[in-house]
């Protein structure tokens, strides 16, 4: 889990840094460095590449890479740090989302828990003079999509492999990606083609690293850890980007953090 928050951590950083190229370029070269992995996995184990679940598997697709895009979108608009730790309030709105169309049943105590999730969202955006209005209302899209991804997949459920239901998401992402580059195309120079291209490697290991850690059997104890990553870029970001955070704003995202660790433990 450590190794994934690591992966993750260095796929934000880079995206920070390559902001200019824009959410189309961004989304283009991040699907296709995982997209290496992911067709060679299936055609190695021939495994079917067009699944079962077709129309579910796109629904999944788009709402994925629309949540890519989001926020690929925000990162120049908001702090690294502040972009992912928002992102990550994605449980909660698949929470809500499946009560409506999985039927799911909540706990009041969840509920407690997303409400200190919520007061940490209003604490970073009410005392970091840094957090764009723009940029809040494109990473809590990319939240909202997010969470859509998550019902998404629980609907497919064990119908399609999970390599296949991640190529889909990565073919759909090269085409949007695609044409959305012709309308905004900056040419890379030098290392930025090594640093795009490995935006999809350092995604895919993430991806790999944690699914191991997930299925370790110990997942409780390692669940945790998977938000160390928000703390390691926030590190990362004051460092490399002289990202300023004030004290309400770190007080903020511990909430969320801490909010959202508690659902799942209880959930579990």
């Amino acid at each position: 889990m450590l190794l994934s928050a690591v992966c993750f951590t260095v796929m934000n950083l880079f995206i920070k840094y390559l902001a200019h190229f824009g959410g189309g370029q961004l989304v283009l070269f991040r699907a296709f460095g995982s997209l290496f992995f992911t067709t060679s996995y299936l055609l190695w184990h021939k495994i079917p590449i067009l699944g079962n679940q077709k129309k579910l598997l796109i629904y999944r697709g788009l709402a994925g890479v629309t949540s890519m895009g989001l926020f690929f979108m925000s990162v120049s608009y908001l702090p690294i740090g502040s972009a992912v730790s928002l992102r990550y309030l994605s449980p909660i709105f698949a929470t809500i989302l499946a009560v409506f169309f999985l039927k799911e049943k909540v706990k009041s105590l969840q509920w407690l828990f997303f409400l200190m999730a919520f007061i940490g969202v209003l604490m970073i955006k009410g005392f970091d003079p840094n957090i764009d209005s723009l940029g809040f209302l494109l990473i809590l899209g990319s939240a909202v999509f997010s969470g859509v991804v998550y019902v998404l997949i629980n609907k497919i459920g064990q119908g399609d492999h999970p390599v296949v239901i991640v190529n889909y998401f990565m073919w759909i992402s090269i085409i949007v990606g695609g044409i959305l580059s012709i309308f905004k195309w900056t040419t890379p120079v030098g290392l930025e083609w090594v640093l795009l291209l490995s935006l999809g490697v350092f995604g895919y290991f993430g991806q790999l690293f944690m699914t191991k850690a997930f299925q370790s059997q110990a997942t409780n104890r390692v669940v945790s850890l998977k938000y160390v990553e928000v703390i390691f870029t926030m590190i990362a970001g004051v460092f490399w980007f002289s990202d300023a955070y004030p004290l309400f704003s770190i007080v903020g995202t511990l909430l969320v953090i801490t909010g959202l660790i508690l659902n799942i433990c209880y959930r579990r």
